[in-house]
């Protein structure tokens, strides 16, 4: 990956860490459905405001909407939700752990459905890697917790495969759509589902009555949906869905370490290897052997040859 990719890929890592968290917060005072419909509408609204300012224009082509009107709760919505109604029962770092096997899943995923993201040793290998990075980094919370309904923890695995199988989706079918666009189509297509769906589906359907859940739907709205989806569909396209898939790897990182500069909690054995295995993993992924001048001169006589 080069430098902005990086930098990309680490802020996004960085605004996703602390969701977790913000959910549980947020579904203490509301039901799931209402807290994704608030986070929707206040991630659309951001989004709109950034291709306001980049003055660029709407789409007008109806197949782009059909793509939105499907990608769009897909990847955003139904998975929300999904994470949103499990963590009623399951702990936040539960909810973590299963949500860091969307590499897995898209690597699987992306193998079948496009031509520039297969299996390899290198990818599976990094994969496996991170994995066992997160388990090593959240097995003090795991121990500690109740890990809750095993319903919950279905839903979070169900919302993986969304958000899996939606991101090679993304990148096999938004190739020619701005990728602003992308991200205002998409988060305005699952708000105004979830405006429909929220209020007949779940009874009572309220309204936050605590300034904290209020906070919490800003922040999963502006920062965690509108600026990160603009972030996360650039980098599906750029890197391509498997390595993208990767930052679900940082997000129990993140919550950790915040833990400890925040809440002073204590440094841990488990902090360290974890976060080793996981940036290991990263670079076992990323890694790309550097040519030496001779061998390309090599190869480009073969090619003169041939």
């Amino acid at each position: 990956m080069k430098t902005k990719h990086w930098i990309v890929f680490i802020t996004l890592g960085v605004i996703w860490s602390s969701s977790f968290l913000w959910i549980k917060i947020g579904v203490q005072d509301v039901g799931p459905m209402s807290l994704v419909a608030f986070r929707m509408s206040f991630g659309a609204l951001t989004a709109v405001g950034i291709a306001y300012y980049q003055g660029i224009r709407f789409t007008r082509d109806p197949k782009d909407w059909g793509i939105f009107a499907i990608l769009g709760p897909a990847s955003l919505a139904i998975p929300i939700f999904l994470i949103s109604w499990g963590e009623q029962t399951i702990d936040s770092a539960v909810a973590a752990i299963l949500n860091a096997t969307v590499p897995l899943f898209t690597l699987i995923i992306a193998h079948f459905w496009i031509h520039d993201d297969k299996i390899t040793f290198q990818k599976t290998l990094g994969l496996l890697i991170g994995f066992a990075g997160v388990m090593v980094l959240m097995s003090k919370d795991l121990l500690a917790s109740e890990h809750g309904s095993v319903i919950g923890q279905a839903a979070v695995i169900l919302a993986s495969l969304f958000y899996a199988g939606s991101a090679v989706a993304i990148r096999k079918y938004t190739q020619h759509i701005n990728n602003t666009m992308r991200g205002v189509g998409m988060l305005l297509t699952s708000a105004v589902i979830m405006w429909i769906v929220g209020p007949i589906a779940e009874r009572p359907f309220e309204i936050p009555a605590l300034p904290i859940t209020w906070i919490a739907a800003l922040w999963l709205g502006v920062l965690g949906s509108g600026l990160a989806m603009i972030m996360l569909y650039y980098l599906i396209h750029e890197i391509g869905p498997t390595r993208t898939s990767l930052v679900t790897y940082l997000f129990p990182v993140g919550g950790v370490i915040l833990g400890v500069v925040f809440l002073r909690e204590q440094l841990s054995w488990q902090l360290v290897v974890g976060t080793v295995m996981i940036i290991a993993s990263l670079a076992v992924v990323n890694y790309k052997p550097r040519t030496s001048p001779s061998n390309s001169v090599k190869r480009a006589g073969k090619k003169k040859t041939a």
